[in-house]
């Protein structure tokens, strides 16, 4: 924190962070309270794989009762079939929590399918325990392997079934990407739990799974607390199938969400694209069009804007933004990448507690 960070972040739905019981993390959290810092979470379960998704929100609101600091879900959502319809309880659990003082706030990309590993998706939490050398062994040892499939069984009902997950990379054979699971399983006569295990056993598997509703994606996305965030990192261009959020998280939101669905307002969507972050995590010199502030500006043509990114399709560009500025320097400028690097690290300006 005296660096610099803006927080304490955890993901305790994936091994490791999900062997960290809540009580340690409440004593982390309460070591950034002093610092004006912020506790944001991949919450421990998203559907029904461990304590259940509503256990799990409690969890993260919890650490910002005991710490006294704003608490984030983060990518915040109801992960597949059996949970869908929780998005009300999400936003009742949230309220009552803000009603009683504590910060709490999520962020949320503007999608019904998120991405993860195809380990996490499938794999029993227990069999992961001490790394991939030791899942290895695990599955290659009979009984054990009979267990593992059991829980693998259940994790592929709870995305939706086979033909709800694509891979987006796979190094070890590259002809896959883009493909669902049901279809590399049919392809190779085996059952996609057969299927799965083959493919981690040579590898790391990246996929996009299809595992939301619209109700609850627009429950969510209408409150005054939820931000809007990619959850995407950065992609070498043309390379595997990614999730298209990477390149079209913010376009897909003005025009989806604003210009044809009329589910938020324009200034709603900007707001928790911009200056509700920046006041979540306490940056104060950003977020807002404002005198003496940083000139982070994107002059967009509101009829242009529009994410070209699709699931079989992602390498692409949105389109509609005319200028766009980072730390006062045209990145963008009419409509054509400039070359002017301007970002930089943000670090938290904290004050000394000693």
């Amino acid at each position: 924190m005296e660096e610099g960070a803006w927080g304490l972040s955890s993901g305790t739905f994936y091994v490791p962070g999900n062997y960290a019981p809540p009580e340690e993390i409440e004593e982390l959290a309460k070591v950034v309270a002093p610092y004006g810092g912020s506790y944001t979470s991949h919450y421990r379960d998203e559907s029904t794989y461990s304590v259940g998704l509503i256990a799990a929100v409690d969890e993260v609101i919890n650490v910002g009762r005991v710490a006294g600091i704003p608490a984030i879900l983060t990518h915040v959502k109801a992960l597949g079939p059996f949970v869908w319809g929780y998005g009300t309880a999400i936003v009742q659990r949230v309220e009552r929590a803000r009603e009683e003082g504590i910060q709490v706030f999520a962020d949320q990309y503007p999608y019904t399918a998120s991405a993860t590993g195809l380990e996490a998706a499938l794999l029993p939490r227990w069999s992961q325990a001490g790394g991939r050398d030791s899942l290895m062994a695990r599955l290659d040892d009979p009984p054990t392997l009979e267990r593992i499939k059991e829980g693998m069984i259940e994790g592929l009902a709870r995305r939706g079934g086979a033909d709800r997950i694509q891979f987006r990379r796979y190094r070890p054979n590259e002809s896959i990407e883009g493909q669902l699971l049901s279809e590399v399983a049919a392809d190779r006569d085996q059952h996609p739990i057969d299927t799965a295990i083959e493919l981690i056993k040579a590898g790391s598997v990246s996929i996009v799974s299809y595992n939301m509703n619209d109700e609850d994606v627009e429950t969510l996305m209408v409150q005054p607390w939820t931000m809007t965030s990619s959850d995407g990192g950065l992609v070498p261009l043309n390379e595997g199938v990614p999730h298209p959020r990477s390149y079209g998280t913010f376009a897909r939101k003005i025009r989806l969400y604003v210009q044809e669905k009329g589910v938020v307002t324009l200034e709603h969507a900007i707001r928790s694209m911009t200056s509700l972050p920046a006041q979540v995590f306490g940056m104060t010199n950003r977020g807002m069009l404002r005198a003496g502030m940083t000139a982070d500006i994107a002059i967009f043509d509101l009829d242009a804007v529009r994410d070209l990114a699709e699931y079989q399709d992602p390498h692409h560009y949105s389109e509609g933004m005319i200028h766009v500025f980072v730390n006062g320097k045209a990145a963008i400028r009419d409509g054509v990448f400039t070359g002017i690097r301007a970002g930089r690290v943000l670090r938290k300006q904290t004050r000394d507690i000693s």
